[in-house]
């Protein structure tokens, strides 16, 4: 039977963007929810990605790239490194 619209649980994953040391990005990957929040914040995130990554490397026979930040897929950033919108709007 069909869900009513709105009705999925919106909270079981977080969405991460991954930057690699090389400049490539890869964006949206999934890492369930209850893993982040704690003391850690999304440190937790780190893991999970590098655990995907080397898995996926092991299907395709490539080795894995080396993680150089992650960012979770909603905080939008603007031109200055690691200072979300709403703080630069904020500064304004």
């Amino acid at each position: 039977m069909a869900r009513k619209p709105g009705t999925r649980a919106g909270g079981e994953f977080v969405l991460f963007n991954v930057i690699y040391e090389d400049g490539t990005q890869r964006s949206n990957r999934k890492v369930p929810a209850e893993l982040l929040g704690g003391l850690d914040g999304d440190e937790p995130a780190r893991a999970v990605i590098e655990a995907q990554d080397r898995d996926i490397s092991a299907k395709s026979g490539m080795a894995p790239m080396k993680i150089k930040k992650i960012v979770r897929a909603d905080a939008k950033e603007k031109a200055r490194e690691g200072v979300k919108e709403w703080k630069l709007r904020a500064e304004s």
